[in-house]
């Protein structure tokens, strides 16, 4: 029998999947309460990292450690994909988080470069997450915008300036990466239902 190739009108009708805010809020809420959330930031030069855990007797979540990773950028793609898999799986152990909560991908059709670089090093941390069977949730910058400032559009400023006031920190977390990237684990700890 000959493979039929799809035609275009045949692939308009068939209904689109949507990765819709509600679609994410059901898989957060079927994913059993997190007491260790590890958040990434994704990038290829510098991926920001944050580990939070829920403590007990303690309202807002303890910030068990936080930084970034930072490949040589004198190193091709393949050496400095491989330093971003091996210092997750190296945090991951260390942590031994029950679930890692990711930046999305998205891009602007000012920069889509920056987008494709981005999925090559998110793709590695994702394969790390796998490697140690800890499930990945997803979450668009807007909606981890909008949940911590409550402005989908805020600035890098305003982000790091509401994580430290929501979590009671001393000092502004930074570079901005690693304020997102705690940004990122407690936006899925305030949306888990518990």
């Amino acid at each position: 029998m000959p493979i039929r190739l799809a035609s275009i009108p045949d692939l308009q009708k068939q209904p689109r999947k949507r990765n819709s805010r509600a679609a994410r809020n059901a898989v957060v809420d079927a994913m059993p309460a997190a007491q260790v959330v590890l958040g990434i930031d994704p990038g290829l030069s510098r991926t920001g990292f944050a580990v939070l855990k829920r403590a007990q007797g303690r309202a807002l979540p303890q910030v068990l450690e936080s930084g970034f990773f930072s490949p040589p950028r004198t190193e091709d793609l393949g050496a400095r994909l491989k330093v971003l898999f091996d210092e997750l799986g190296i945090l991951i152990a260390r942590h031994q988080p029950q679930v890692m909560v990711v930046e999305d991908v998205f891009s602007t059709f000012a920069h889509p470069r920056s987008a494709l670089l981005m999925a090559h090093g998110r793709g590695v941390l994702l394969l790390a997450a796998q490697e140690q069977q800890i499930p990945v949730c997803h979450f668009l910058p807007n909606e981890i915008k909008q949940v911590i400032t409550g402005n989908g559009h805020a600035s890098k400023e305003m982000m790091q300036s509401a994580v430290q006031k929501r979590l009671g920190l001393e000092q502004k977390p930074s570079p901005h990466d690693v304020a997102d990237a705690i940004a990122i684990a407690f936006c899925f700890m305030l949306r888990q239902r518990q």
